[in-house]
């Protein structure tokens, strides 16, 4: 074969571009069959987007916007960022942004960081505080807009870490669901990204040129728990690549049989019937995927 005939190399541009492509395919895949799988969005919702200025509820905004166009129902969108007044927050930022987009948006100015400067000690996290001021902040500009749907940007790998911070520190087997009522019944919270990896986000942000908008109250804070678990997250993931994804399909796999909530089964009133249960011990059989053919086939010799 000659070399006229060999397949050439591709060019540095254009496999920039062959793989910008398939980002956007499959993150507006992913956030299209979480939406479809946990009927995240109905006919004629205004989905209210909580954006941050980081980029997962960039990224959020950039793509409901674009799948809001051939969406099989039709939904509309307002962009709601909660102005805390940190020292340094670049307050235009967010505004222009938006404005270029030609999307609805409200800018909420609210002086939480105050609070919770005053009311957490110095060197104790503030997360937690400031989390409960922004959400009941949110709730209330929700119903002031007419907002049916609060759409906030958590991804994949928040909702696995959130799992190991509740097994770790906890005690208890409690995620961050895709979808949930608000405490007081009154509101829709979903997460589209439920199904996107944290790292094709990081590459998508550098592909659209967010304006970010780092987070100086909580975000910046030193040995918080959740960074831990990221940390721990990532070295797995490098380690053992498709950990995360297994972790949070199991997430939606679960055999309240074979865990220990009373509450889920019935473990008090169990008792043998002679019916067989495909739930009962065989389903050990399938655990971790380490299962091992050749005790299968000498189990069926016996």
């Amino acid at each position: 074969m000659n070399s006229t005939s060999e397949a050439q190399p591709m060019q540095p541009e254009r496999r920039q571009r062959v793989e910008a492509n398939k980002l956007a395919k499959r993150l507006h895949r992913q956030v299209g069959e979480a939406i479809g799988d946990f009927n995240m969005i109905e006919p004629a919702d205004k989905v209210m987007v909580c954006v941050s200025g980081g980029k997962d509820s960039h990224a959020l905004l950039d793509i409901l916007l674009a799948l809001r166009v051939r969406a099989p129902v039709p939904f509309d969108v307002v962009a709601v960022n909660l102005d805390q007044k940190q020292p340094g927050f670049p307050e235009q930022v967010l505004p222009e942004y938006l404005a270029s987009l030609g999307v609805p948006f409200h800018i909420e100015q609210q002086d939480t960081y105050s609070v919770v400067k005053r009311l957490i000690p110095e060197g104790q996290t503030m997360c937690s505080l400031c989390s409960r001021l922004r959400r009941g902040i949110l709730y209330r500009v929700a119903s002031e807009l007419g907002a049916t749907k609060i759409a906030l940007g958590h991804h994949r790998d928040d909702m696995v870490a959130t799992l190991l911070m509740n097994m770790f520190f906890g005690g208890r087997l409690k995620g961050m669901p895709p979808k949930l009522v608000s405490d007081d019944g009154r509101h829709v919270v979903i997460r589209p990204l439920a199904y996107v990896a944290e790292s094709d986000l990081e590459r998508w942000a550098e592909q659209r040129r967010y304006p970010i908008i780092p987070c100086d109250l909580c975000g910046s804070q030193v040995n918080l728990q959740r960074a831990q678990i990221k940390k721990m997250l990532r070295e797995w993931e490098n380690r053992y690549p498709g950990r995360i994804d297994n972790m949070a399909a199991a997430m939606g796999r679960i055999t309240p049989s074979h865990l220990m909530d009373r509450k889920l089964h019935p473990f008090a009133t169990l008792q043998a019937n002679g019916v067989s249960d495909r739930e009962g011990d065989k389903a050990f059989d399938d655990d971790t995927g380490c299962a091992d053919t050749r005790a299968e086939q000498l189990v069926r010799v016996v």
